[in-house]
């Protein structure tokens, strides 16, 4: 495996989950060592045995999930371990000015005083951003930073990068989004089972041919093809209010419908009430007011477990803090969620050998890529680890499926693999609840299209009919749907 990285450049890295990206990224940050090989920075060797000796270099890393405490507020995250030091304890008030300054120089949009636990998962990320940049880096690793964004959001972002490089800073930029790679890095190094495949200029290739290179096929396309929507209402919500502790209101007269066979894609800038939508239907965040009903029945009292037994199926947006234990076995993991149902139960008791073989059926169904199914679920790339959450909650036939990004930080192999098992439960009658970040997603793989906005759904939309401009702006206010 060999690199070359030209200083005051983005240089994006692709390739497959399990294409050795996320081992590369370790090395270079001192969580992993190397059995060969060296790493010079601006010509000189450096040993790399942990992340203080990668900072010591000028070396900031991004992770694609987040490394941040939600009991503490963004400032006490960011001068975690570099605590600035004066008056005989650590000096808030510079580090509060010093996050302000980069805040404010960057367009983070950063509060030093907010909670961690209070925040979106796109502000998380900015936060992550922010951390690295008061360390003083010169040389930023960032992970799937767009995985959480909107159009909008990314062009933002793509702003401060050049902003950044402007000013002398390196960027190493993995991303399973070719389109966004070839708009915003300078070179870009396609690796594919842990080797060097090719090197090349962004303006010599086009998106087809970085996927041919990554996978050896054509670049998936997100589409449902024919309509199997029915008229037989599977989700009925009807006036859902959600308060936060603090007393805001967070979702605001909601009110929708999923048919069976229906995919409903549900379009917004991060932080609008997604999450809490979520949460409310599995039954995890308590009603102000309002009524859910599945399959016709009352389901607005019922704990997130009888929802589960009802039949609702739940892809979380993060699948670290979410969807699965990383020190568990995938067989274990299987069990998550499904802990009262065949396979995992006979009777009362644990059904191993019965947990066993339905995880050995996901992962040949859903080519999940592991050496086998007592291997720790840490040790599979993001994108394997994704395909086993799908493969779980599509077992046990649910009615309903709430798939929050499902394939938020997939390569484009695993994204296809999704793709076309949703398509084939909606064929069967499933009805799917689809919140995404990734507008073509949305706009290919939905029936019917809702924008929410402020906690409220402020548009509809034909996905037949809309492009991704528009729903942009309907998301940021400055348009009208239909």
């Amino acid at each position: 495996m060999n690199v070359a990285v030209r200083t005051g450049t983005v240089h994006a890295l692709v390739g497959e989950n399990g294409a050795g990206k996320s081992t590369l990224m370790k090395i270079l940050y001192g969580m992993q060592r190397p059995d060969e090989g060296t790493i010079s920075i601006d010509g000189t060797q450096a040993d790399l045995s942990t992340p203080a000796d990668a900072i010591a270099v000028g070396i900031g890393m991004v992770h694609q999930h987040f490394m941040l405490a939600d009991n503490l507020t963004v400032l006490e995250n960011v001068v975690l371990g570099d605590e600035p030091r004066g008056g005989g304890g650590i000096d808030f008030k510079a580090a509060r000015a010093k996050i302000r300054d980069i805040s404010a120089r960057y367009g983070l949009g950063v509060e030093p005083d907010r909670l961690v636990d209070e925040l979106g998962v796109g502000e998380r990320q900015r936060v992550e951003i922010l951390k690295v940049l008061f360390r003083g880096a010169r040389i930023l690793i960032l992970d799937e930073p767009t995985a959480v964004l909107v159009p909008q959001e990314v062009d933002e972002l793509f702003g401060n990068l050049r902003e950044l490089k402007s000013e002398g800073l390196t960027i190493l930029f993995i991303s399973h989004k070719l389109d966004e790679v070839l708009s915003v890095a300078d070179d870009i190094t396609v690796m594919r089972r842990g080797t060097t495949v090719a090197s090349v200029s962004p303006g010599d290739v086009t998106a087809r041919q970085l996927a041919e290179l990554m996978v050896g096929s054509a670049l998936p396309v997100p589409e449902l093809r024919e309509s199997t929507v029915t008229d037989t209402p599977v989700l009925e919500v009807d006036g859902l209010t959600v308060t936060a502790p603090d007393g805001r209101t967070v979702l605001e007269e909601m009110s929708f419908t999923i048919n069976a066979g229906e995919v409903l894609g549900i379009a917004g800038v991060e932080g609008n009430g997604q999450a809490e939508l979520v949460e409310a239907l599995m039954g995890i965040r308590p009603l102000q007011a309002g009524r859910i009903a599945l399959q016709g029945k009352d389901i607005t009292k019922l704990s997130t477990r009888k929802r589960r037994d009802a039949g609702v199926g739940y892809i979380p947006e993060d699948r670290h803090r979410q969807g699965v234990l990383l020190e568990a076995t995938l067989w274990e993991n299987r069990i998550l969620g499904h802990q009262t149902r065949a396979p995992s139960v006979r009777g009362l008791l644990l059904n191993r050998a019965g947990a066993r073989a339905d995880t050995q059926r996901i992962v040949d169904e859903y080519d999940v890529r592991t050496p086998n199914i007592d291997v720790l679920a840490g040790s599979l790339s993001g994108g394997n680890q994704q395909k086993l959450i799908v493969g779980r909650e599509m077992s046990g036939n649910p009615v309903l499926l709430i798939a929050s990004h499902p394939t938020r930080g997939v390569d484009v192999g695993a994204q296809a693999a999704i793709w076309e098992q949703i398509r084939k439960a909606r064929a069967e009658h499933l009805a799917v609840l689809l919140i995404s970040a990734d507008l073509d997603e949305l706009i290919g793989m939905s029936d019917s299209l809702a924008v929410i906005l402020r906690g409220r759904l402020v548009a509809s939309y034909d996905p037949k009919a809309v492009t991704p401009e528009e729903l942009g702006s309907a998301m940021t206010g400055a348009g009208e749907g239909t």
